[in-house]
């Protein structure tokens, strides 16, 4: 017999994304967690009768800049209310010339150069190390890629995101030797965010949308505030038809993910039980609370 899981979705919304209009029976509610505030309330509603939640990433009126975003309580919160899968949105640059503004690139790897960040729930007193080998949910790849099927979104299936620190944008040099190096897109906010997913056991999916082509471009030189915002307000309005598309299509019920993601701790915590610390076991008790009950 399959174990099922009733969907609800965690939707996290990058620059530009505040809300989601289609929402029904929407109503902000706090949620506290022992890693202190999320960004934001939550706003939860539904969409078909499918449970959906909204966190805006940067706090709704963009309040917080991507290093002192609590990544760490974003997630705990999103697990703690029963999220089942995470579909995340955020801006980001283009490397590729035909990767062009207004494009939405489908992330299925990622390069973390974030360095003020936490990375993790685990430390010292429990220690654990997930496989972040690959680190999106193909399941929830291919129904966003369908949905924008639906929605005539511009899209690329497959890209990886380059995390930079920020908030100021990359040199020409960073921006040239990142592009050397295969990256699609450049963002400042999907990382520490998908690894902290991962350890809470959710799958996760990244939708990347390209509002300009970072500093590389001959024709394009300097990244410039007024034409990133032209096009993320088209972004924003297609994300948020996207947002109702993919839960309209995605099953009411689901089983394991082939991810491994519903699983990811399995094997993960080396530290021995006897010396698990308290402290720690506690603050852990929704991310881990699978693992450390069993």
């Amino acid at each position: 017999m399959k174990l099922m899981f009733e969907t609800f979705i965690g939707v996290i919304g990058g620059s530009g994304l505040y809300g989601i209009p289609e929402l029904e029976h929407q109503e902000w509610k706090t949620v506290d967690t022992p890693w202190g505030a999320p960004s934001d309330q939550l706003l939860f509603g539904s969409i078909r009768g499918i449970k959906v939640v909204f966190l805006p990433r940067h706090g709704r009126g963009h309040r917080l800049s991507p290093s002192t975003i609590n990544y760490r309580a974003n997630i705990d919160a999103l697990k703690r209310i029963g999220v089942t899968d995470i579909v995340s949105l955020s801006a980001c640059g283009s490397f590729k010339e035909d990767i062009v503004p207004g494009t939405f690139v489908l992330v299925d790897q990622f390069i973390d150069r974030t360095t003020v960040r936490a990375r993790s729930f685990f430390g010292d007193g429990i220690v654990a190390h997930v496989s972040m080998a690959r680190p999106v949910a193909d399941r929830l790849v291919s129904a966003l890629d369908a949905a924008m099927d639906q929605s005539d979104i511009p899209r690329v299936y497959g890209g990886t995101y380059l995390c930079i620190e920020g908030p100021q944008f990359s040199t020409y040099a960073e921006s040239t030797l990142y592009r050397d190096w295969g990256c699609d897109v450049i963002g400042m906010t999907n990382m520490p965010e998908a690894k902290l997913a991962r350890e809470a056991e959710i799958p996760y999916a990244a939708v990347a949308m390209v509002t300009d082509f970072d500093c590389w471009h001959p024709d394009h030189n300097d990244v410039q505030m007024e034409d990133i915002l032209r096009v993320m307000k088209k972004n924003t309005t297609r994300a948020q038809e996207l947002i109702v598309e993919f839960v309209t299509k995605f099953p009411r019920q689901r089983n394991l993910c082939a991810s491994g993601a519903d699983r990811a701790l399995d094997g993960s915590i080396v530290t021995v039980r006897e010396s698990w610390d308290p402290q720690l076991m506690k603050r852990l008790d929704a991310v881990a609370g699978r693992v450390i009950e069993s």
